[in-house]
């Protein structure tokens, strides 16, 4: 299994803030990817565990959440602050992202019928007040981690729910497909985790598609940036357009695809065609996303078909078996045909 150590602040904006006018901005920015960089390297030297068995039924299945608190140094995890069923704490960045924890546990179990993000009781691990000013959030293969935000460009990292859900489907790919974090195979990982991040925030608000902001971290940039959020999976590439952030590079069909050794090819830019897919087919099958469009992507992702390599073509077509697999050649198969040829994905 591959280890992968993944934010959700894509390193091309932070090396844009790094070169800032702002002494201060830039000084954070570099602060974090140099932190991201050690972070990486850490992860590629250690050994990946072995996916884990899913288990038979989860009826009975149950959250287990501890909340560990760095007190601004850099060691993992840190002092634990508060641990399942115990009583919320004083500090509401650690209550946020215990709520997090749960609402994503949540998704994957009532949604999808999976115990944890392993589909075997994973215990859901997180640290927060990660190290000083720290403008990311990641999954490290084993937890997550939240940085405080500088307070400039970045708030708490714990802030939106899609954040943490987002990180934590990193784990459920990586218990899942594996998928291979670059190029086109690290693009569908981390769209993956968008639309699993989206379908978190969704199922606690009770939403349907059309309801739905489809948002990435909308509620984390400083009310001071031109922007709303790091990515939108409604209307890719006009998430942010700031004089500080820039302009957000994503495309939306595969005419635009950017080809770039950055970012391991280009994967939180990339992300964006598949994302703009599954946008598509929820809204075009409308009601509660995670019913059908999501249920199609899950699907996919545990039917063992994908491998750790696969590109979009493959993953599209994998959508269009799993929908006729699941619901006959009904409105669902022709959902996933159109949203994949309006991003100009083939599907044979």
């Amino acid at each position: 299994m591959t280890s992968v150590f993944c934010t959700i602040v894509p390193p091309h904006l932070l090396e844009h803030l790094a070169a800032s006018d702002n002494p201060a901005v830039a000084a954070t920015a570099r602060r974090t990817l140099v932190a991201d960089a050690a972070n990486r390297t850490g992860r590629l030297l250690s050994l990946p565990e072995a996916p884990t068995a899913v288990a038979p039924g989860a009826e009975s299945a149950r959250p287990r959440r501890t909340v560990y608190d760095a007190q601004g140094a850099t060691e993992l995890p840190g002092v634990a602050v508060r641990e399942e069923g115990r009583e919320a704490t004083g500090d509401a960045t650690v209550n946020r992202a215990y709520a997090g924890l749960g609402a994503t546990f949540d998704l994957f179990l009532k949604a999808f019928q999976r115990d944890s993000i392993d589909g075997a009781g994973l215990p859901l691990l997180a640290t927060v007040h990660y190290d000083r000013n720290y403008g990311n959030a990641f999954w490290n293969g084993e937890q997550m981690v939240f940085g405080d935000g500088d307070d400039e460009i970045f708030l708490d990292f714990t802030l939106p729910v899609d954040v943490i859900g987002h990180e934590l489907a990193h784990g459920f790919t990586q218990y899942t497909a594996n998928l291979e974090y670059f190029s086109q195979s690290g693009a569908l990982n981390e769209s993956v985790s968008d639309v699993f991040g989206s379908l978190v925030k969704q199922y606690g608000l009770g939403q349907n598609a059309d309801q739905a902001d489809w948002l990435i971290g909308e509620g984390l940039f400083h009310p001071n940036v031109q922007g709303t959020a790091l990515r939108s999976m409604k209307a890719p590439g006009t998430a942010y357009d700031d004089d500080v952030l820039g302009k957000d590079p994503q495309p939306g069909h595969m005419d635009d695809y950017v080809r770039t050794s950055r970012d391991n090819g280009g994967v939180h830019i990339n992300s964006g065609i598949p994302n703009h897919a599954f946008y598509l087919a929820a809204t075009e099958l409308g009601g509660k996303a995670w019913e059908r469009a999501g249920q199609i992507w899950y699907d996919v992702m545990t039917g063992g078909t994908l491998t750790p390599e696969t590109r979009f073509t493959e993953f599209a077509t994998a959508t269009v078996a799993a929908a006729k697999a699941r619901y006959g050649d009904g409105a669902e198969i022709q959902a996933v045909l159109k949203a994949w040829s309006a991003v100009g994905v083939p599907t044979d």
